[in-house]
């Protein structure tokens, strides 16, 4: 009985320090990952500025500024331009194929050619994996000067989401799981002196250790409920024990407490301590239990 609950006791405390190595294992990556993602973006944006420059360079410009890209919503970037300038639209769509193909995290995308002069799409196409999907319109077309600005929209990639969510998704759930193991009390486990103790109740030999009661020659085998709720009454023999206080001490700590199991195991005892008439487990109304001893 002891060595059970001393195990079940060591499991929980492991238990308890794998979920936080756990926790602060998963949180290292999830960190980890926020960083690379950071620079997985910066890197983004760089490529996305050499796309601009490629386009001015293919208009005959080479002196204007590729303005700052601007991130206008996730996974979605904005190319902007400080001049006017005009662009052949298979030379863009070339373009942004080949640069964007060096870029590991890139997946499908959809490209649109807005024209602030007039609020409009003036060019879109979408890349895809398999150029199967690939839809392209208005090809082979040279467009006026304008101040054009290039919209590019991202599908986030599967693998690289899935473990963004993955990892941050199961943060909350294995703090709640730390929470509860880390929360719960350890079972209440008998002391070594009063365990390994013998107490002797009237002419009856009370075993603690072995779990008996040695009666006229005769061993009585106890279980181990009714060994923890006989030692109690063995602690304070003669006195009043409260029905609560005996509830909480063998039953709390199995998360139940039934009312008719205490009464079941009190009728228990007495039938096995019954060959003696001088010991005896009254009920004490209103108040408990009573291990009566008379000497």
């Amino acid at each position: 009985m002891r060595d059970s609950r001393n195990l079940f006791s060591g499991k929980r405390k492991y238990l308890g320090v794998f979920i936080l190595l756990l926790f602060v294992f998963v949180s290292c990556i999830a960190f980890r990952m926020a960083g690379s993602d950071d620079f997985d973006i910066a890197r983004k944006e760089v490529l996305l500025r050499k796309i601009g420059h490629e386009v001015l360079l293919q208009s005959g410009d080479s002196a204007s500024r590729v303005l700052p890209v601007k991130k206008t919503a996730e996974n979605e970037y904005q190319i902007r331009f400080e001049n006017a300038f005009t662009f052949q639209s298979d030379s863009l769509m070339n373009t942004t194929r080949r640069l964007l193909a060096n870029d590991p995290l890139t997946g499908d995308y959809v490209v649109n050619v807005l024209n602030p002069g007039n609020a409009g799409v003036v060019f879109g196409y979408a890349i895809s994996k398999n150029k199967k999907n690939d839809i392209v319109t208005c090809s082979k077309r040279k467009q006026p000067t304008a101040r054009y600005m290039i919209n590019l929209k991202f599908k986030p990639v599967g693998i690289y989401t899935a473990v963004n969510g993955y990892v941050l998704g199961s943060l909350p759930f294995l703090a709640f799981v730390g929470f509860i193991f880390l929360r719960s009390k350890p079972r209440k486990a008998l002391t070594n002196d009063k365990y390994t103790k013998a107490f002797t109740l009237g002419s009856v030999l009370f075993n603690v250790h072995e779990r008996q009661l040695l009666i006229n020659n005769e061993t009585v085998d106890l279980t181990g409920t009714e060994t923890r709720l006989l030692l109690i009454f063995a602690l304070s023999p003669n006195e009043i024990i409260e029905r609560r206080r005996l509830q909480k001490e063998i039953w709390e700590d199995e998360g139940i407490i039934v009312g008719r199991s205490l009464d079941m195991f009190i009728s228990k005892l007495r039938k096995k301590l019954e060959f003696d008439p001088n010991i005896n487990i009254v009920v004490i109304r209103g108040k408990g239990y009573k291990l009566e001893i008379s000497h």
